[in-house]
């Protein structure tokens, strides 16, 4: 995926620029039913941080919604641990809590790119009508930017102004592919394999039907 590939280039960026990095995984909440693209954010989140963390670069996650604050802190450091740099976390000043309102939330956000000036934007999770306004924000300071949602809606403008995009499934994978835990891997992989066998039944089952047969359409009646 190439937008995940291109992680490390964009931290490696931010640390030739002496620059942070800015992340945020949108207006996601733990208990609505955009929760797993929230979940994937935070996954990538972590690796970031890792990546962040072994080059000196500080990472900075700005949040939405409040109970999402202990789990990202709690994540972020944990890679600042990994990699023997637990004493650099500094989560007062990481960990920014915007506002759960949607568009106090972009304007925190807008500021901060303006104050920070970051090198790499990533925004992966759910996003709304905030999308453009984050995209152009950072493209105006020149940061590159990689941008993945599963909100349709979202894509065209993320597509338009991000230098890298991540589409629809390709965020729950994410966790999966930058990570490679065997677990995670092949967990998508076997739901790749179900999808495949899925889509091959339907397009025979609709062949059977057109030549006047119900014998696949009976066999699924078992």
């Amino acid at each position: 995926i190439a937008g995940l590939d291109a992680l490390p280039e964009m931290v490696g960026r931010a640390a030739e620029m002496g620059k942070p990095v800015h992340f945020t995984t949108g207006l996601g909440e733990l208990t609505s039913n955009v929760a797993p693209q929230l979940v994937a954010g935070l996954s990538v989140l972590s690796y970031v941080s890792e990546l962040c963390a072994k080059l000196g670069v500080r990472v900075i996650y700005t949040v939405y919604q409040s109970q999402v604050m202990p789990i990202a802190t709690e994540l972020m450091k944990e890679a600042y641990t990994r990699v023997g740099k637990a004493e650099e976390f500094d989560a007062n000043d990481q960990v920014r809590y915007g506002s759960g309102e949607q568009f106090a939330y972009a304007s925190a956000v807008q500021g901060i790119a303006e104050r920070e000036r970051p090198a790499a934007n990533i925004m992966i999770g759910p996003f709304y009508a905030e999308s453009m306004l984050f995209s152009e924000t950072f493209y105006r300071i020149g940061s590159i930017q990689l941008a993945g949602t599963a909100r349709g809606y979202q894509i065209p403008f993320f597509a338009v102004v991000c230098d890298y995009l991540l589409i629809a499934e390709e965020i729950y994978a994410a966790g999966a592919y930058v990570s490679k835990d065997v677990g995670q891997v092949g967990s998508i992989r076997g739901q790749d394999i179900g999808k495949i066998i899925a889509l091959a039944l339907m397009i025979v089952g609709v062949l059977l039907t057109l030549l006047g047969s119900n014998v696949l359409v009976n066999f699924m009646k078992l």
